[in-house]
């Protein structure tokens, strides 16, 4: 089976280079070693909150920063005393270290005054995730064979603002949220109801971010689509790419796209000079493929679940999920995540499940172990990302739900310019296109491709 996945590490060593101000590109550089004080350091480019976050997480320090403080770490040294250390690390920068007797040390480091270093530095033993968000007046919905909706809802006193019979479920809109919570309990012990919850919100995606230059080597995928024999080719995978509107990718690569689904409805403007997510996720998928063939089989079902918003709702993902689902994807990817399970998004995605598609979803961009889903759903491959090769990146949620980890970093074009997307959505390009690469050019069953991806992409132990 063609998995390489030594070829993918280039792109964190452009980051590196280039030094992309963001938490990615970190590496595995950095040894601190508390006991006799000594530290060792081996960095060629890093920027100022990654580092400080790896030496909070290495050292037990609290460190404050002054707002707007900035700097690219590149040095080496080893052995070295702390205090010496700390001022190879931080170059220019000013700052303190004040020893405690009765708790963890204090580093402070500023530009000004002491005083002014006041923004904590959170590692992952001290972050929690978010909470999620939902929608405050609606509820989803999902009923049991021969149940009326109509009826329930009128007598909830709730307003049926969509609905997809086939499925069975539901969007329920009530006056204000004290209605809404009111409801949910009602609903929860209702005999026609199999299951129900809050209309979720998931977080906008992750914005490329343009290059300056073009990193060496790093020109966009060169890829000739093998078109497949048949239109249900079991050798010839599609990705359901449930994200936000898609962008043209440009003459070549438009071929391996099927024509885009917007779940929403609403008209979305696509003449932005910058790359959706969509766009980025896109292109990272057929560069993992181009790893594996110089060209391939493998097409792109887009489906729009954001429309023209910045945040997408359980509803719209389910209905993504089903629409991808329905339009052939043997491979969904799915890049949004939050902190709350919803039993009827879960029931969609095992029904996609028992049809054999395989699922990869990000594992979330918090440094902690709680779950995110739909990355935890049972039965999904969820992606965390690397900064290095068995290194996890500072950002990347490390939860014993995680199946796999690659890297976090895709340096992605739109037109001629050259952008950036870190974090795990973009690992799990990366495995849904290794999947999907590796299906086009062998075509072994998915059990053994899930299977070598899970050896070949193990997940690193926290702080390692």
């Amino acid at each position: 089976m063609k998995i390489r996945p030594v070829a993918l590490w280039f792109l964190a060593g452009w980051l590196a280079s280039l030094g992309v101000a963001a938490r990615a590109a970190e590496t595995n550089s950095l040894v601190w070693q508390t006991g006799p004080g000594q530290v060792s350091a081996d960095i060629p480019g890093e920027a100022l909150w990654p580092l400080l976050e790896d030496i909070a997480h290495q050292s037990g320090w609290h460190i404050f920063v002054e707002p707007g403080a900035s700097h690219q770490a590149s040095v080496k040294f080893r052995d070295l005393p702390e205090g010496l250390a700390l001022k190879k690390l931080l170059g220019d920068l000013n700052f303190a270290l004040v020893p405690r007797t009765n708790g963890p040390n204090e580093l402070y480091v500023f530009t000004t005054r002491m005083e002014n270093a006041t923004k904590p530095v959170v590692t992952r033993a001290a972050a929690k995730a978010k909470p999620m968000k939902h929608v405050p007046n609606q509820l989803l919905v999902k009923l049991k064979p021969g149940a009326n909706i109509d009826l329930i809802a009128k007598e909830r006193h709730a307003k049926v603002v969509a609905r997809n019979d086939k499925l069975g479920i539901y969007l329920l809109e009530f006056s204000d949220g004290t209605a809404t919570d009111s409801a949910l309990a009602g609903l929860l012990a209702s005999p026609d109801v199999a299951s129900v919850d809050y209309n979720n919100i998931y977080d906008p995606p992750v914005t490329p971010q343009p290059l300056a230059s073009a990193p060496a080597g790093a020109g966009p995928v060169s890829l000739t689509l093998n078109p497949p024999s048949t239109a249900s080719d079991p050798c010839s995978p599609i990705v359901g790419l449930i994200d936000t509107g898609l962008q043209s990718l440009g003459s070549q690569l438009n071929s391996f796209l099927m024509p885009s689904v917007n779940v929403t409805g609403d008209p979305v403007d696509l003449s932005s000079t910058t790359p959706t997510h969509a766009t980025a996720m896109a292109q990272t998928i057929l560069r993992a493929v181009s790893q594996q063939s110089s060209s391939s089989s493998v097409r792109i079902l887009p489906v729009n679940v954001y429309g023209t918003g910045e945040t997408a709702t359980t509803w719209n993902v389910a209905l993504g999920v089903q629409a991808a689902v329905d339009g052939g994807a043997t491979v969904l990817n799915m890049s949004m995540a939050g902190t709350s399970d919803s039993p009827v998004l879960d029931d969609i995605i095992q029904q996609a499940l028992a049809k054999g598609i395989v699922i990869f979803a990000a594992a979330g961009n918090q440094p902690v172990s709680t779950p995110n889903y739909p990355a935890a759903i049972p039965g999904v491959n969820a992606v965390t990302a690397l900064g290095s090769p068995g290194q996890l990146a500072s950002y990347a949620n490390y939860g014993s739900f995680v199946d796999m980890a690659l890297p976090g970093a895709s340096v992605i074009y739109l037109g001629s310019q050259a952008f950036v997307v870190q974090g795990t959505s973009a690992s799990t390009a990366y495995a849904s296109g290794i999947a999907a690469g590796a299906k086009s050019a062998d075509c072994q069953p998915w059990s053994q491709i899930e299977s070598t991806m899970d050896q070949k992409f193990p997940v690193p132990a926290q702080g390692n």
